[in-house]
């Protein structure tokens, strides 16, 4: 169900991402490998990859059905491809969810707003998000960008809030973020996922870190707020000495 919060202005919006934050992207990844190896062969297996890989450069994004779409060349008559499709689709997201990713997210809930903020597609990333359980879990709070981080002035439209707080497995994304919003946002890098070691090339950076996304059930609300006042908003939803 779509929202319109657009006249609405929140305490603090707590904004979470999902792969490798709520839940366990990368094994998904090894089991879409191995099911390609176990279909295909390795060849084949290494040639989706590389396919993935070039439309992420292209887009941004990572667009599995895309790279499933040009995989098909040379395969028509493989009965296991139009499996392929299915099996991504109907993959069981739900249960590669960290541990206490939904009890943090209903924690997360009782002390503010919370919206799930994504990268991705426009079809897979929604539909992962649903499998998980995560888009009912936020009653349809969710919005999937290509870059998040160049969407903030949108983001902060439709959730207009005093205070941001997001949620991260990728350091790079909250430095850019922080770099734009200032001291209107705190920053959670998790430290989970191919990226756990890069926080320390960073900067600025993340203002808070923790080692799973389930340690976030036993913070208070001023645990994420800054030491300084919060400075009202302006008209459009940013900060009149922080403009985005």
């Amino acid at each position: 169900m779509l929202t319109d919060r657009t006249s609405e202005s929140a305490a603090v919006v707590f904004l979470l991402d999902v792969d490798n934050t709520l839940l366990d992207n990368d094994r998904f990844g090894r089991d879409l490998s191995d099911t390609l190896e176990a279909a295909f062969g390795e060849a084949e297996r290494e040639r989706y990859w590389a396919i993935y890989e070039e439309l992420r450069q292209i887009g941004g994004v990572a667009d599995y059905l895309g790279a499933l779409q040009r995989f098909r060349s040379g395969l028509d008559n493989e009965p296991s491809l139009l499996q392929m499709s299915n099996y991504l689709l109907e993959y069981p997201f739900a249960t590669r969810l960290y541990p206490h990713a939904l009890d943090t997210v209903a924690h997360l809930r009782t002390l503010g707003t919370t919206v799930i903020l994504s990268d991705g597609d426009v079809v897979f990333q929604p539909r992962k998000i649903q499998r998980a359980g995560l888009w009912q879990a936020l009653r349809g709070e969710v919005l999937v960008y290509v870059h998040k981080q160049q969407m903030l002035v949108a983001m902060q439209q439709r959730y207009p809030a005093a205070h941001y707080v997001m949620v991260d497995d990728k350091p790079q994304i909250l430095a850019a973020m922080k770099q734009r919003m200032g001291h209107r946002l705190t920053t959670v890098f998790v430290r989970q996922g191919h990226y756990a070691a890069a926080a320390e090339a960073i900067d600025p950076a993340p203002d808070i870190t923790i080692a799973r996304i389930g340690d976030l059930r036993g913070r208070k609300l001023d645990d994420f707020l800054p030491a300084a006042p919060v400075i009202a908003l302006a008209a459009d939803g940013t900060s009149p000495r922080n403009p985005l």
